[in-house]
């Protein structure tokens, strides 16, 4: 795995920490960065974060009944490492850790078997409560004690997330049958160790074990050091509840994001889609996924739209600590309401056609522009084939540039691109447009440049991390949402940002050029919420 060294240039009389923790310490755990991280303002302007990807522990056997003495016994091998990485983050002057979903109990239980792991959760919003102070307030609740205490060790905000219960009576129209709730709560603790705030994850995934809560959670927490927090868990992130919902208060620039996640290239790997939110909102994500490289588990960072420090490691069994300043007010990408400065000759002809000859946008496949546009058009076959488990309509990428167009239903997807060399690999634009049904219901509007799994039309949709295909390249889309997700995904799963992200002419489009390696993925993923 690569390391990638950063240099730190900061002012202020505290420049030679900030030099060793941009510089040395970051470099030293494995983290992959997009670009040199040059700081120039005052470290007041930033705060310091850390997110740990965590190889769990767990259960032999999640379906067996075991005691409460026997579950705490294997969460507290889990919590023994939560503290060794919180007394590693203190040494760097970690502000705020993140850790991740089912990383304490694990996962794949009932509900019977998963009752042993569960602590009690008073609600933080009616009672005022410090864990690691008063641990005899409330029973069964070992699990938020050492939680709360780990928050006071190291001095810091400290998100976690496991398993919760609430007794319910008979006459709550919505009380499970066996008299409680079971909620996968998100718990946040501030530095003096007092239970700030907890959610409770509303979109579960084939999560038997737990109840979704009658009404969702919208949280957000303050902080001192950088202002408000959002928070939601996993795969709420393709949801419109809780997670945009909260966005919507402009005052929340960053979130902290426990997850589990499984990746699904080439559109749903974890830390595609955790940057594309950073970027989406303009910012900053703090996600923290289980280190579980068999079950496709791995891929962590900390993201903001103009660059990421992330983790995704297939090989190794071992879990990864993330540390890095963060800015409080995170800058955006430039879009084309604020670009400035002169116009390249690639992004001209972009804007030539959106502006000019009807044709070049309407005729079907047959595409004949006039005079105003003097480049060729290409005219390759349609075909189709699977992708995320979704019928793409797809034409091939040929040649060294051009310029395609592919439609499904309402949307039209489209492709103005050079590249230096012709690669010998397969590579396609895409387009769905409707309702995904797999592993989850949920309506999806997707234009995908993507390198296909071989040379046949029917390897494309295939997952894979490896590509030599550079491109320069405009992709854009008519969609019907404003809710778009950059995806830009190149060779050994790294990340790459967009030059330009945002809206022309009703078009949403994304804009590459100077790809670092071969292209795996170029995407635009909008999701219609209303039509779920």
């Amino acid at each position: 795995m690569q390391t990638l060294f950063m240099v730190c240039i900061m002012s202020g009389a505290s420049s030679r920490f900030a030099l060793f923790l941009c510089g040395c310490y970051v470099a030293a755990l494995g983290v992959h960065a997009e670009e040199p991280c040059v700081a120039e303002t005052q470290e007041a302007e930033h705060y310091v974060a850390a997110v740990y990807e965590h190889q769990l522990i767990l259960t032999p056997n999640p379906l067996a009944l075991v005691s409460r003495k026997q579950a705490l016994e294997l969460m507290n091998q889990n919590l023994d490492i939560y503290e060794q990485q919180v007394m590693i983050a203190a040494q760097k002057g970690v502000q705020i850790i993140v850790f991740p979903e089912d990383g304490i109990h694990g996962f794949n239980f009932t509900r019977t078997s998963v009752y042993p792991f569960l602590d009690f959760m008073p609600s933080p919003r009616l009672v005022r409560w410090n864990p690691c102070l008063e641990p005899h307030r409330f029973s069964d609740t070992e699990v938020l004690q050492r939680l709360s205490c780990m928050a006071v060790k190291g001095d810091m905000f400290l998100v976690a997330n496991l398993g919760t219960k609430q007794p319910c009576q008979s006459n709550d129209p919505g009380c499970p049958n066996d008299g409680r709730y079971q909620f996968n709560t998100n718990v946040v603790f501030s530095n003096n160790g007092t239970l700030v705030d907890c959610y409770r994850k509303h979109n579960l995934y084939f999560e038997a074990a737990f109840d979704a809560p009658l009404k969702v959670d919208h949280v957000i927490f303050d902080t001192p050091f950088a202002g408000k927090f959002g928070i939601f868990t996993c795969f709420d992130i393709l949801f419109f509840d809780p997670a945009i919902r909260l966005l919507r208060d402009s005052e929340v620039k960053h979130v902290v994001y426990p997850t589990a996640w499984m990746n699904q290239l080439p559109l749903l790997a974890a830390i595609q889609i955790q940057r594309a939110f950073a970027i989406a909102f303009g910012i900053n994500f703090l996600a923290a996924n289980i280190h579980h490289p068999s079950l496709g588990m791995t891929g962590s960072g900390i993201h903001s739209p103009l660059k990421s420090f992330w983790h995704h490691d297939m090989e190794t069994s071992r879990g990864h600590l993330i540390i890095a300043q963060v800015a409080k007010n995170p800058l955006g990408l430039t879009g084309t309401e604020n670009a400035t400065g002169k116009t390249d000759p690639s992004h001209s002809k972009f804007l030539e056609i959106l502006a000019g000859n009807p044709y070049c946008e309407k005729d079907a496949q047959e595409v004949h522009c006039d005079g105003a546009t003097k480049w060729n058009v290409n005219t390759p076959p349609i075909f189709h084939s699977e992708m995320m488990y979704d019928n793409f309509t797809l034409v091939p990428v040929w040649g060294k540039e051009g310029y395609l167009r592919v439609c499904a239903n309402g949307l039209c997807c489209y492709l103005l691109y050079q590249r230096p060399t012709v690669s010998k690999e397969l590579y396609a634009l895409g387009v769905f447009d409707g309702l995904h049904t797999v592993h989850g219901t949920y309506y999806v509007q997707a234009c995908a440049l993507v390198k296909c799994g071989g040379l046949g039309f029917d390897t494309c949709g295939q997952e894979i991390t490896e590509a030599t295909g550079r491109f320069e390249f405009h992709l854009w889309g008519n969609f019907s949402t404003s809710y778009i997700f950059p995806l830009l995904l190149t060779s050994g799963m790294t990340l790459e940002t967009p030059d330009q992200f945002g809206w022309e002419n009703d078009y949403s489009f994304l804009r590459k050029s100077g790809l670092s390696s071969g292209l795996v993925t170029a995407a635009l993923y909008g999701r219609l919420y209303e039509r779920d």
